[in-house]
């Protein structure tokens, strides 16, 4: 998730002699972004590559020389490898996928006006999406009504539902992605409801 840290761990319990050197690359260029080498002294992070996005966010234990990328974005997202030359030479490579933070879906009703006829109510649930590989859905109870999904577009998602006025089910809408979500809970007394004021005219007959 956007913010937090992640940590990529070389398996290494401690660097000891065998372990001459280690280098971290990222990306499909490799870029080195931190090093390890008892040959030369070197314990260093190069965080100024590529296009800066690493800046002040790297951090190399010199215990294991695992290497933990702080307040990750969606930019550092992609292939990462350690290259661990010694007695023997190690490579591990990593895939790292970093999600946003989802938005928090809004219903609303899908007409201005209340109904005085019609026994459903419409709605709409919404979401404004600047994040990818996400999914939204309307849910009855713990049962999937119906969803809708983006992969990798800037979108406005919307959903339709319609449920009836006196409805006595518990409907949500759920925004979510592979780790995470958000839900919103409908209020069927709220955003559901007839016309007020209708007077019934009422006629009584005598006969005498």
């Amino acid at each position: 998730m956007e913010g937090d840290s992640v940590t990529l761990n070389a398996d290494v319990t401690e660097i000891h002699e065998e372990y001459n050197t280690m280098l971290w690359r990222y990306g499909a260029k490799k870029y080195i972004i931190a090093e390890i080498s008892r040959n030369y002294g070197i314990f260093s992070t190069y965080d100024d590559v590529p296009d800066g996005r690493f800046r002040d966010r790297l951090k190399l234990d010199d215990q294991t020389g695992s290497l933990t990328i702080t307040n990750i974005t969606t930019e550092h997202t992609g292939d990462y490898e350690v290259l661990i030359i010694g007695t023997k030479l190690t490579l591990k490579s990593f895939n790292v996928s970093v999600y946003a933070r989802l938005p928090v879906p809004v219903i609303s009703s899908n007409s201005s006006q209340c109904s005085s006829s019609s026994s459903n109510c419409s709605l709409v649930c919404s979401s404004v999406l600047n994040v990818s590989d996400v999914t939204l859905s309307w849910y009855k109870g713990i049962s999937v009504l119906s969803s809708i999904s983006v992969c990798d577009l800037s979108i406005s998602l919307s959903l339709p539902l319609e449920v009836e006025y006196q409805d006595k089910n518990t409907y949500s809408c759920v925004l979510n992605n592979p780790i995470s979500n958000q839900t919103t809970h409908l209020d069927i007394n709220t955003l559901c409801h007839t016309c007020a004021g209708t007077t019934a005219l009422m006629i009584y007959v005598c006969v005498y």
